[in-house]
């Protein structure tokens, strides 16, 4: 039986099992068939281009889990060129039939994923909303009232709800970002240039990003790491020199005072407030900075001389077919026919003002957290005022490919009454798409909110992005190393650093030790014990001080495996059994800090 998100572990592991990509593709045809969204595709695939597909891609590679993504279900945003299928942007008389793949979908399918369709969108991609297409408007998977999100609103709702493994956005303003926050997604939109756009057609060619909706940041990664790779046909490709993030103690920056702005949904702002503290709890210093020169830059994209390049993407088309246009997709584009080269050059002469002043801000934080968007609306709500509405949405995602920046937007969880989702994004520096994926992933594991519209779904170990390697030794503590507690010069003299803080698995139990001087707590591993975790904290130190802080440590302690509440195993301090015997118990207190607080031990 498979999950309902179609996650890339969990098709692996269906493969290994002995399961066929035939008989996936067959559960796939069955989803698409029963979904209730009747907006989420322009042109399905045909069931039986999916079969023979899937029959060739056996013959080609007949060994399970032989190519990176072997028998991997994507879907494909409708203006990204497969060939064999139209390409409409959601506009039926710009209808075209492609030859050939777009590079990023010829990459994929080498790689050994299979086209499931093409989605909706926002036509042209003009919108970060899903209803400007005349293929109706994709819902939230989790109200069909609200929008999905644009403009890949159809890629995002395919993902969430479990018809394909991960598809394909594009991202100007925000449209690879917003519609993941919509449908509890991960979005990865990589820094422009990393990607090709070769067989895309251009919103913004300048800044225009093939982006990718997925269950988990380490799947997102994995099929950006695919797709992505200079391509000299493409003007804008670019040959990546990543960029590096510190390994732990990042900076983060989180808006501040009157650039805090949600437009009254206090449940977003809530939620935003919580990520955070999250990331808080992860080892990260909080940086409150200036978004004032970010936003001036965002509003350039829409108000600036950069609508032009929508005109330019669309001319020739415009000047025949004007109406088959969305009226307001039309309304924007034709707005650019006043703009002349002298402000297109103003334009770029105020994005480097900005971007100047934007330096000052970076050199306060590592990392910028941000609403992936500040609110949502319904249908109605944003038929009823499309343009305004729409650029609330792009409040905190315009900035981003105009100054050149990665980033990746991950769930934040869902409002008091857990009926809709919002999400977060986090931003980098250009080329450090890889850089920020360790904290992303561990940003999305923290919240426990599962993936897409299954919300009890649990984040697979096997998708986990790994820090890199900075040459210290993680160690787990539970008692009298903690921040502030007698022992924890311990850690911090020889250079340690704390990563997070978080739980154990529940089936942890805590004693107080007895004549332990300073006092310490021996935790205990009992299999099939049902608790609610209990805090410790994760450190890092360098590996010499590691060995002689372990042949230091006094009995009954010792160093194992320690299991935390996201599943990873990490050496810690665990206590020998017979110790506790006649020991009190503290585990219902969660953990040593409130034992301490409630003894008024000194620290």
């Amino acid at each position: 039986m498979l999950p309902t998100i179609l996650d890339l572990t969990s098709l692996s592991e269906a493969y290994a099992a002995g399961k066929s990509p035939l008989d996936i593709i067959e559960i796939v045809i069955a989803r698409r068939a029963a979904s209730t969204d009747p907006a989420i595709f322009i042109t399905p695939t045909p069931d039986d281009i999916l079969r023979a597909e899937v029959r060739a891609l056996m013959m080609r590679a007949p060994e399970p889990n032989s190519l990176p993504l072997w028998g991997i279900p994507f879907a494909v945003k409708d203006n990204i060129d497969v060939a064999g299928l139209p390409t409409t942007a959601a506009c039926p008389a710009f209808s075209y039939r492609p030859e050939k793949d777009a590079t990023v979908v010829a990459r994929l399918r080498a790689a050994g994923a299979i086209v499931i369709g093409k989605t909706n969108l926002d036509q042209f991609a003009t919108g970060l909303n899903g209803t400007r297409s005349p293929h109706g408007a994709p819902r939230s998977v989790f109200d069909k009232n609200y929008v999905s999100g644009g403009s890949s609103s159809g890629s995002a709702v395919a993902v969430a709800s479990g018809l394909a493994s991960f598809a394909l956005g594009t991202d100007t303003a925000g449209s690879g970002r917003v519609p993941a926050a919509f449908n509890n997604l991960v979005g990865i939109k990589p820094t422009p240039g990393l990607v090709p756009n070769v067989g895309v057609v251009p919103a913004c060619r300048s800044v225009d990003v093939v982006t990718v909706f997925a269950p988990t940041v380490g799947d997102g990664v994995a099929i950006r790491k695919v797709m992505e790779g200079f391509d000299a046909a493409d003007p804008f490709s670019r040959k990546a020199v990543p960029a590096s993030l510190p390994a732990s103690g990042l900076r983060i920056g989180v808006l501040d005072g009157a650039e805090r702005e949600f437009f009254g949904d206090k449940e977003v702002e809530a939620l935003y407030d919580q990520a955070i503290e999250r990331a808080r709890g992860l080892g990260a210093t909080i940086v409150p900075f200036d978004y004032a020169p970010f936003r001036e830059a965002a509003a350039l994209l829409y108000d600036g001389p950069w609508v032009a390049e929508r005109l330019a993407a669309v001319e020739t088309f415009l000047a025949t077919n004007a109406a088959d246009f969305d009226p307001t997709v039309r309304g924007i584009i034709e707005g650019a026919k006043g703009k002349t080269a002298v402000e297109a050059f103003n334009g770029r002469y105020r994005l480097e003002e900005l971007r100047r002043k934007t330096e000052a801000e970076w050199e306060k934080a590592d990392v910028l957290l941000l609403p992936t968007s500040p609110t949502t609306y319904t249908v109605e709500e944003m038929m009823a005022d499309p343009i305004v509405k729409n650029g609330h949405f792009g409040r905190y995602t315009n900035f981003v490919n105009l100054l050149d920046c990665a980033a990746i937007a991950v769930p934040a969880g869902f409002d008091a009454d857990g009926h809709l989702p919002a999400g977060i994004t986090l931003v980098g520096s250009a080329f450090a798409d890889d850089a920020l994926a360790p904290f992303a992933d561990a940003m999305h594991r923290t919240l426990n909110a599962g993936m897409g519209k299954d919300r009890l779904a649990a984040i697979p170990e096997a998708s986990r992005v790994p820090q890199a390697d900075d040459g210290l030794v993680p160690i787990v503590v539970v008692g009298a190393h903690l921040t502030g507690m007698p022992l924890n010069h311990e850690l911090t003299r020889p250079g340690g650093r704390r990563i997070k803080s978080c739980r154990t698995a529940p089936d942890y139990r805590l004693f107080v030790l007895p004549d332990t001087v300073p006092p310490k707590p021996g935790l205990i591993r009992e299999p099939g014990f049902d608790g609610k975790g209990l805090e410790v904290e994760v450190w890092k130190v360098p590996a010499e001080a590691f060995g002689r802080f372990v042949q230091n440590i006094p009995a009954p302690l010792g160093i194992g495996k320690v299991t935390l509440d996201d599943g990873s195993q990490i050496a810690g301090f665990l206590c020998e059994a017979h110790a506790i015997e006649g020991a009190r118990e503290i585990t219902e207190l969660g953990g040593w800090r409130a034992y301490v607080t409630d003894q008024r031990i000194p620290k």
